[in-house]
């Protein structure tokens, strides 16, 4: 006991002897308890009101069974947070103390000893309140009493003399996917979602860090650094950057600083694929009388990002360049990665980053309906060289523009865009997802009997918040050179021609307009933001469903409780009797359903790919889940890898070969998305039957160019290139080599459907060659290698060619690897 007071005291007093510091609540004694009852129950913090519930088994985990029906009623109820902490005489020495809360969700009253200090409305703003006046020595007792969202909601819809849609969502700052969405439950938490804490300041207080780059060259990078900084009182202060010191003056109370910063011969940060992001650690540290009051590290990334649109004759292009060169847009959609945000790890934003990357991904839309996300998030991107496109978070509905409203965004973007700027993935800001698509193409206006006074009056609000107090917003606190805006995604929505002529487009012909597959070759925008298809989650996921023993059927009611799109099953059996036969074993239709939505995904992103440079950019939706579930994501929400991210893995690499079949004829492309070009390139074809024999050989036919960006080849008859096969039973094998006959890349081109493929049984072998890793061999023709177990497989759902085998790594030792193909669902 003696030496737990002794470190207390000494913790303190390190805390005093240094002029600013700061104490974490969050790791206090926190307790609960619904407003209605006397009972208070232990509380973690971060956390949310379901966690809470779940951890003192009030609830059951609503991500099994059908658990998400049984706690729709915590979102109608208020519920007090509070704690109680010790000051000590020594700390109250400090001039200044502000008790600092990063995340409230969302309608919050805070009091401290009883009284009230704040009350809040934005799950999405900081919230600093200076309390030296409200401690005392010895126990303080901090409160936070959160109304509920929804009904505090629902009184500000009766505000608005029209119906909203699917309100009350969009009139509270809070993240909408907690509503529900087409891949995620309806879970409207509440709660203390991030850190809280003390800080203490004597004199002055660094209060935020914005860096500019004013040139940047290949011999120096000259930077603006503004720091600014509170102060008690005038005077003398000094402002070290990287060791290097300012002397400065400084008025009592707001300060802002401009200091100039040069870093010579730098290094660029490249996107991935182009080289290493290169990152730089800018150190400021404020001091008065060679003492430090306050210090701060911002890491930055030097390159320039700029987005292109230039009208010409097919319309107006739309594209980012990195570093003067056009950049070709890979990657995907994000949600937040799970329904309760604060238990998102570090170490599953830097997976989820990482598995991106090894997809060969270079830019993330984070989209609208989530949240702002954690710092890690964007850290994890600069160190992964991957680009942010960062929506604002407002989606698909329309928002009110009363005064009160406007102010409160104004505020939230300023502080997100201050929080956010200095990374050096941030390239665009996005005012939100698909609501000047909803107010044009949705027809909610007609639905809700809107009179044409409602419907100029929601173009009126959206232009308020999206033309004016966003933008207007941005540009009062980004730097220049972080400030690149637009207002909606879509900018056109897809039913209109224009949205494959200009902007970003959210093309849904496939899936909600049940069009096939191959209409994604006629429908090319010139950049795509979203598209997607569902597939089933692993089983491992699957199984996690059940609370009990899993029982895998698509009969089961958990099954369907957890594909939240009302018409999900029957579109996903429409797509998948086009181009598969449907399994009744649920393993197998799990497997199908994956299958089906890579060929959909790799159909989408070649389309793209070749139409460079009309179209620069194919973001799928989406990467994850915030739950497990049936969705369009990549990943599922245990982390592990569905067919389609193997798929995206290979579709996204930087060189690939790839076709295209058009009336009887096949069309080659080559296309490179390095910054170094290859000379005298040709490409090896060879048409091969199931069992390995070669039928004919057009090697000769297509050689001899320079591969820049996008090489298109002579173009051959279908007819002429399969002679007297039968187009059910042959392949073609396509190899890319360069001047020196080094293999540069290679793929596979089948002429029917899998469904139609005269597919004989392969003897697929397995040999280990160590604990973590195996070589996989066939016979014939193996069609989407699919290997089983608990462990992630380096390469999977691969077309294994005859008389070959493939070395395979596992993340972890596996006793046994189980292995299906595409003949297993035949028959």
């Amino acid at each position: 006991m003696n030496k737990i007071l002794l470190f207390s005291f000494i913790l303190i007093q390190t805390f005093i002897n240094a002029q600013n510091s700061e104490r974490n609540l969050s790791s206090e004694k926190w307790q609960f308890k619904n407003v209605r009852e006397n009972i208070w129950l232990p509380a973690t913090v971060p956390g949310t009101v379901h966690l809470d519930l779940m951890n003192n088994q009030i609830i059951p985990d609503p991500f099994k069974d059908e658990n998400e029906k049984k706690v729709q009623w915590i979102e109608n109820e208020d519920w007090d947070y509070q704690t109680s902490f010790k000051i000590s005489s020594n700390e109250l020495k400090n001039q200044n103390i502000n008790l600092v809360f990063n995340g409230l969700d969302t309608f919050s009253e805070i009091y401290l000893n009883g009284k009230l200090l704040k009350k809040t409305d934005n799950m999405f703003r900081k919230w600093g309140i200076p309390v030296k006046t409200y401690l005392k020595s010895g126990d303080n007792v901090l409160q936070i009493k959160f109304k509920s969202a929804v009904n505090i909601g629902k009184e500000l819809a009766k505000k608005v003399p029209f119906t909203i849609p699917e309100s009350p969502r969009s009139f509270v700052r809070k993240a909408q996917y907690q509503f529900g969405w087409d891949w995620g439950p309806r879970l409207v938490t509440t709660g203390i979602w991030k850190d809280v804490k003390l800080e203490f300041w004597n004199s002055a207080q660094l209060e935020n860090v914005k860096i500019e780059q004013k040139v940047l060259t290949k011999e120096k990078a000259e930077l603006n650094i503004y720091t600014e900084i509170l102060t008690d009182k005038e005077g003398k202060y000094s402002v070290l950057i990287n060791n290097k010191i300012n002397q400065i003056q400084l008025k009592k109370g707001k300060n802002t600083i401009q200091t100039p910063f040069i870093i010579d011969n730098p290094k660029l940060w490249q996107p991935n694929g182009w080289g290493d992001p290169n990152l730089y650690d800018i150190k400021i540290s404020l001091q008065k009388d060679s003492k430090i009051l306050a210090e701060a590290t911002e890491r930055i990334g030097l390159r320039t990002i700029e987005l292109i649109q230039e009208k010409d004759e097919k319309g107006k292009s739309f594209y980012f360049k990195v570093n003067g060169n056009p950049m070709y847009a890979k990657g995907t959609n994000w949600i937040p990665s799970d329904s309760f945000t604060p238990r998102i790890s570090k170490e599953k934003y830097q997976k989820l980053i990482k598995d991106s990357k090894e997809a060969n991904m270079n830019m993330i839309r984070v989209w609208g309906g989530g949240i702002y996300e954690d710092d890690e998030f964007y850290k994890a991107c600069d160190e992964n060289g991957i680009l942010v496109w960062q929506d604002f978070m407002f989606a698909g509905t329309f928002y009110p523009a009363d005064k009160n409203f406007l102010d409160n965004v104004k505020e939230e973007v300023k502080y997100q865009v201050n929080r956010l700027q200095n990374h050096a993935s941030l390239a665009l800001w996005c005012g939100n997802n698909e609501i000047d698509e909803a107010i044009v193409n949705w027809g909610y206006q007609k639905q809700l009997n809107y009179s044409k006074e409602d419907s100029i009056q929601v173009w009126k609000d959206y232009k308020k918040v999206f033309h004016e107090v966003i933008p207007n917003a941005i540009h009062e606190v980004a730097a220049k050179d972080k400030s690149i805006y637009w207002e909606s995604s879509p900018s056109i929505g897809w039913g209109h021609k224009e949205s494959l002529t200009e902007g970003d487009s959210h093309y849904w012909g496939v899936w909600w307009g049940e069009q096939p597959f191959e209409i994604f070759n006629e429908k090319v925008p010139r950049f795509a933001s979203e598209y997607g298809f569902q597939g089933m989650p692993t089983l491992e996921t699957t199984k996690s469903m059940f609370s009990g023993k899993p029982d895998l059927s698509l009969q089961n009611e958990t099954i369907k409780a957890h594909e939240k799109h009302s018409r999900g099953w029957e579109i996903i059996d429409l797509y998948m009797k086009r181009d598969y036969k449907i399994p009744t074993d649920f393993v197998k239709y799990n497997y199908v359903s994956q299958l089906l939505q890579a060929r959909g995904m790799q159909i989408a992103i070649e389309a793209h790919r070749r139409s460079q440079p009309y179209n620069m950019g194919t973001l799928y939706w989406q990467l994850n889940d915030c739950w497990p579930v049936v969705s369009w994501s990549s990943i599922d929400y245990l982390g592990n890898w569905k067919a389609l991210h193997y798929q995206v893995k290979r579709s996204f690499e930087n060189q690939v070969i790839v076709t295209e079949e058009k009336e009887g004829i096949l069309n080659f492309y080559a296309i490179n998305d390095d910054l170094k070009k290859f000379e005298d390139v040709n490409v090896e074809i060879q048409v091969t039957d199931f069992n390995g024999k070669i039928l004919n050989d057009l090697t000769t036919v297509l050689q001899g160019k320079t591969l820049d960006r996008m090489v298109k080849f002579n173009d051959l008859e279908i007819k002429n290139i399969i002679k007297y096969a039968n187009p059910n039973e042959v392949f073609l094998k396509l190899i890319l080599k360069d001047g020196n006959k080094k293999i540069i890349t290679q793929n596979n081109h089948f002429f029917a459907k899998p469904k139609d493929l005269k597919l004989s049984q392969p003897n697929i072998r397995i040999r280990k060659i160590s604990s973590t890793e195996i070589e996989v061999s066939t016979d014939v023709l193996a069609k989407d290698v699919y290997l089983m177990g608990d462990t992630h497989f380096s390469d999977n759902f691969f077309d294994l060619l005859p008389k070959t085998a493939r070395k395979i790594t596992l993340s972890k030792p596996l006793e046994k690897v189980e292995v299906m193909s595409l003949f297993d669902t035949m028959n």
